[in-house]
């Protein structure tokens, strides 16, 4: 598992876009599996899940991203899985590691 945890500030739906292009631009197996939207007053919160195939470790790893808060100050949370190998341990995480990389400069640019 490999966790990015950030605070950014914005518009909403354009740190929203900007994520959501790093992801499905930065590999070409990269699909968005599902979406929810919340609002209450200011507050705003989008949860995306989204798949793509890991050449380097031969098999399909997940992201996680929540993108939550108000008045243009929000929380980001994206948190990959499913690509380590091994019963018991963990024996790699490349998969794991190379998803959350396709946001990473997106995530810089924002903080």
């Amino acid at each position: 598992m490999a966790k990015i945890e950030e605070t950014v500030r914005g518009d909403f739906d354009a740190i929203l876009n900007t994520l959501e292009s790093a992801v499905m631009n930065g590999s070409v197996s990269a699909s968005c599996e599902d979406a929810s939207d919340y609002q209450n007053g200011d507050f705003r919160c989008a949860v995306r899940v989204y798949e793509r195939y890991s050449y380097s470790g031969g098999n399909r790893v997940s992201m996680a991203l929540v993108l939550a808060g108000a008045d243009g100050e929000y929380h980001l949370t994206a948190i990959t899985s499913g690509g380590s190998q091994g019963m018991f341990f963990k024996i790699n995480t490349w998969g794991e590691e190379g998803f959350l990389d396709t946001i990473r400069d997106a995530v810089n640019s924002l903080i």
